[in-house]
């Protein structure tokens, strides 16, 4: 699980913003969410391995590569509802990321049309998590092994969350 390793790293480094809090709000988070709109946390998990898919894809995608990326992070990542960041993320594709993690997952598309403005930013706050506290375009080993560089799908953020979970 590399992206958990990274995040372990990046907490065990004083120069990445990473603290056991910040992992330890996101979770704290995605439980008060959860249960705000009905969902456990296996569907919790489940949301965000899909819309982390999704995620993943749409930063890959954007302009000028990992420094794009990486101010999307900056800019967006939180623990508090952000449509915009929704929008910055996913534009025109918010329907078919919507519906897709409707059909995957069970949930009501309702329910996913409403938290993804919690899931997104709480994905971006996991990324940020590996920026450099001294220098943030510095590289992000985070959002760096996030993006999968040799993209072999390695990277399931319902994992990392179950396996954050158990580490906390």
């Amino acid at each position: 699980m590399g992206l958990f390793n990274q995040i372990l790293t990046a907490i065990a480094n004083p120069e990445q913003q990473a603290s056991s809090g910040q992992i330890g709000g996101v979770l704290g988070t995605l439980q008060q969410q959860g249960q705000a709109h009905g969902t456990d946390a296996q569907g919790m998990t489940q949301v965000l391995s899909v819309v982390g898919q999704y995620v993943r894809n749409a930063l890959k995608q954007q302009g000028s590569g990992p420094d794009q990326a990486q101010a999307t992070v900056q800019q967006y990542s939180g623990t508090q509802p952000n449509p915009q960041a929704v929008q910055a993320v996913f534009g025109s594709q918010q329907q078919q990321v919507v519906q897709d993690t409707s059909n995957r997952t069970g949930l009501d598309a309702s329910t996913i049309q409403s938290l993804l403005p919690v899931v997104v930013p709480l994905i971006l706050n996991l990324l940020q998590s590996g920026t450099n506290t001294q220098n943030p375009q510095h590289g992000n080993p985070v959002l760096g092994t996030f993006l999968d560089s040799d993209t072999d799908g390695d990277v399931d953020l319902g994992d990392l969350m179950r396996a954050a979970g158990r580490f906390l």
